[in-house]
């Protein structure tokens, strides 16, 4: 069902410039880094926490609506007859590591910095990354805030740290972010819980792209419009294809 693997195309070093670095490892930013590295391009994925990896919003994965052809449809089909979410995000997790091409990264990302022919990340650790191209894929975690009850996390759903910095840094790159909310029921073992988050304001992309920035992307909640497993997954197949297509800048080294 999957390729074979292959060698990787490089091993980072500090400094390494990766074709695209995607900050975010959901559903979005999971099947776009593997729909890339798949067809040789050099990625760099970050996550906050890379154990929520591709998490889902739903506790299994039955009825769980995932385009054929998709990383996600393939998963589940390799579990099948079983649904359960925790299997499914291993599944899902290991086929990631596994992919040729793809560095996953436990980090933060604070700042996006634009230079010639690439995008510099900063983060809370470690030293400045490098890329062609940036894609956000962070979900419901711009300014993330967590309401249960009476109380308020500044943390996106799943309790991670939320990316206010990175937020910060987009509005000071002159972009207009608006607010979205997104809401989780009670079951036997949680309590009803919700989500405010940031999102781009829809005059901030022309398509993919960041309009005030020549190579940066979003994908995914962090969007506007109603997002389902079936589009964003279907935009993260659109949007690999768009950048394999010519929208990656060529290194100036």
């Amino acid at each position: 069902m999957f390729k074979p693997l292959s060698s990787p195309r490089s091993q980072p070093q500090p400094g390494h410039r990766y074709d695209v670095a995607v900050v975010g490892a959901g559903l979005a930013g999971s099947e776009l880094s593997w729909r890339l590295a798949r067809a040789g391009q050099d990625v760099l994925l970050v996550s906050q926490a890379l154990d929520h990896l591709g998490n889902l919003y739903q506790p299994d994965v039955a009825g769980a609506d995932f385009p054929a052809g998709s990383l996600l449809a393939q998963v589940k089909q390799q579990i099948a007859p079983d649904t359960d979410g925790w299997v499914f995000h291993c599944r899902l997790k290991a086929e990631i590591e596994r992919t040729a091409g793809i560095h996953l990264l436990q980090s933060c990302v604070t700042e996006l910095n634009e230079l010639p022919g690439e995008v510099q990340l900063s983060s809370w650790e470690g030293p400045t990354l490098r890329a062609g191209a940036v894609v956000m894929a962070v979900g419901a975690f711009l300014k993330g805030r967590l309401l249960i009850g009476e109380t308020m996390e500044e943390a996106g759903r799943l309790s991670e740290v939320a990316y206010d910095f990175l937020a910060d840094d987009l509005s000071a790159h002159g972009l207009y972010l608006t607010y979205a909310s997104g809401q989780a029921h009670s079951r036997a073992d949680a309590p009803d819980y919700e989500v405010r988050f940031q999102i781009l304001a829809p005059g901030e992309l022309d398509g993919f792209r960041v309009r005030r920035m020549d190579n940066v992307y979003a994908l995914g909640r962090c969007t506007p419009g109603d997002h389902t497993y079936a589009s964003v997954l279907t935009d993260a197949a659109s949007l690999a294809a768009e950048l394999l297509a010519g929208g990656l800048p060529e290194s100036e080294a």
